[in-house]
């Protein structure tokens, strides 16, 4: 085996990358803006690498990853042209990840990294006599913000996420903003968003600002109208998408301690759409979650809230088909 030079050209899906001594480690967030995005850089969930992978051409039937000792169990996913060919599972404090029996000749693979966990990679190998490239990415942007449920912990893996799912259907080069429990439209999130180049933008809201009681009915329109026009200083025609919360059984009825229940919030995220649609913006789009996952997909749920693997894949499937009715025309 050979080692390839480790550098920036191999990472794609990540906000930025900071080159450390025993590696190089992905964020979703600008990392030296830590500071800027308490507590602990969004509670720890900017550092987990949902939806980050390497993308490389090479001829190479064995590719071996090395990394700092990962913190808890993960699992890596190897894709041959967009196709799952190998899901590795690994202990905590593992150190390698060996892709072997890989198909000979050239092909584009993909590398997706942990979804439940942050990771600094020190090496990337394949066979001696094998050479590799740097795949490009050239496809359209498309940025996804949101809660556990879009970050994706319980999929069956990092590339069976619903994002990716949904991305590899439609052709769509994925940025995951999907940080668990911490989705609560903070200013700096909105920031974020405008900063990046994005040909869409997808925000599903709600849900964590419901658990965490992070907002009051008074303020939480106002906030959202704040993300949305914060990301339209940069984006202004770029299609955007807010989505209600999906499903979430006792919620649709139990109000939280400041008196909000999801149906409320599923009306004042529809209303916001509708006023500044009314204002002008014709490429925002508004989609009820329960449309997309409702009470008949609720024993898909495996704690009344969060989707289980196959709900995922479901998630993914329904939203990959609504992405491609409005690419061909339709709306989301």
């Amino acid at each position: 085996m050979k080692s390839l030079p480790l550098t920036d050209e191999w990472f794609h899906g990540a906000v930025s990358l900071e080159h450390r001594e025993e590696g190089i480690k992905p964020w979703r967030i600008p990392y030296r803006d830590y500071d800027l995005y308490p507590p602990d850089g969004i509670n720890g969930k900017a550092e987990i690498c949902s939806g980050i992978r390497l993308r490389l051409a090479t001829g190479s039937r064995i590719l071996a990853l090395s990394f700092s000792p990962l913190a808890e169990a993960a699992a890596l996913d190897c894709l041959i042209g967009g196709v799952l060919l190998q899901t590795l599972r690994l202990a905590a404090g593992g150190t390698e990840a060996l892709f072997t029996g890989l198909p000979s000749g050239m092909k584009e693979l993909e590398i997706y990294l942990p979804q439940n966990t942050g990771i600094t990679l020190s090496g990337l190998q394949i066979e001696d006599e094998a050479a590799a490239e740097p795949l490009p990415d050239n496809r359209p942007r498309w940025i996804t913000y949101g809660s556990s449920i879009t970050q994706c912990v319980a999929a069956s893996s990092p590339s069976r996420t619903w994002p990716v799912i949904a991305a590899g259907k439609c052709g769509f080069h994925l940025t995951n903003l999907g940080f668990s429990g911490n989705c609560l439209m903070e200013p700096m999130a909105g920031r974020l968003i405008r900063d990046l180049p994005a040909e869409l933008i997808t925000l599903c809201v709600g849900v964590n600002i419901y658990g965490a009681a992070a907002s009051s009915p008074r303020m939480f329109k106002p906030l959202l109208i704040g993300m949305l026009e914060t990301i339209r200083e940069k984006h202004k025609e770029t299609p955007l998408a807010v989505i209600s919360p999906i499903y979430g059984t006792e919620r649709e009825t139990e109000e939280n301690k400041l008196g909000f229940t999801l149906p409320l919030m599923r009306r004042e995220i529809a209303e916001t759409a509708k006023l500044l649609q009314e204002r002008g913006d014709r490429h925002l789009h508004y989609l009820d979650g329960l449309e997309w996952f409702g009470p008949e997909d609720g024993r898909l749920l495996t704690d009344g809230l969060h989707p289980g693997a196959e709900g995922y894949e479901l998630l993914g499937s329904r939203f990959g088909g609504r992405l491609e009715a409005a690419l061909q025309g339709g709306r989301l």
